[in-house]
């Protein structure tokens, strides 16, 4: 695998993950979503929107869109779960689609990034992207902790990427057209 595909293959667990977390979070009984939690953000509701933002955040930097800090900074936080989850998959389908275009050049091209009070920074896009995942991980792990205090079980978030665990993914990968992403040799 090389890293053009290992970045196609995270943009597709991105999807896989938030599909399964969100499915989770559809479940919860009136009040769990958006009451007050430990954690970085004080909720179930705050943290999945707080990824959701930096998502769009990070596609406007990538996609050289133009929009920069307002991305995050106007980003309106949605009060139900079902709305959020639509949006999130279509910021993660956004996501696979640009690192399915990119090219091994794409990777060391500078982007810029606007930071506000730091001003305009140039990135690599392959930097962009590793950052990007890392901090979605981050993120839905703190959600998966956050269920842990709810009337939902979390679900199981590392079974994307080994022939191994196709077997407890085969149903989803292919419900979310992630096929080619399934195995090689399944």
């Amino acid at each position: 695998m090389n890293l053009l595909d290992h970045f196609s293959r995270m943009a597709g667990n991105n999807l896989w993950s938030n599909d399964r977390l969100h499915r989770a979070v559809l479940q919860l009984e009136p009040g769990e979503f958006e009451a007050e939690r430990t954690s970085f953000f004080p909720s179930i509701k705050a943290t999945l929107n707080h990824i959701l933002a930096v998502d769009h955040l990070y596609l406007d930097f990538l996609e050289e869109g133009g929009v920069g800090a307002a991305a995050y900074d106007d980003f309106m936080p949605f009060d139900e779960p079902q709305p959020l989850f639509a949006a999130q998959v279509a910021s993660d389908r956004r996501l696979i689609a640009f690192c399915n275009r990119l090219s091994a050049n794409d990777l060391d091209r500078r982007v810029v990034t606007d930071r506000r009070e730091d001003g305009k920074i140039p990135e690599r896009i392959g930097d962009l992207l590793a950052h990007l995942f890392i901090h979605d991980i981050h993120h839905r792990g703190q959600v998966h902790a956050m269920l842990s205090g709810t009337s939902v079980k979390p679900p199981q978030l590392d079974e994307f990427f080994l022939d191994y665990d196709l077997k407890l993914r085969r149903e989803e990968v292919e419900r979310l057209k992630l096929i080619n992403q399934a195995s090689a040799t399944s």
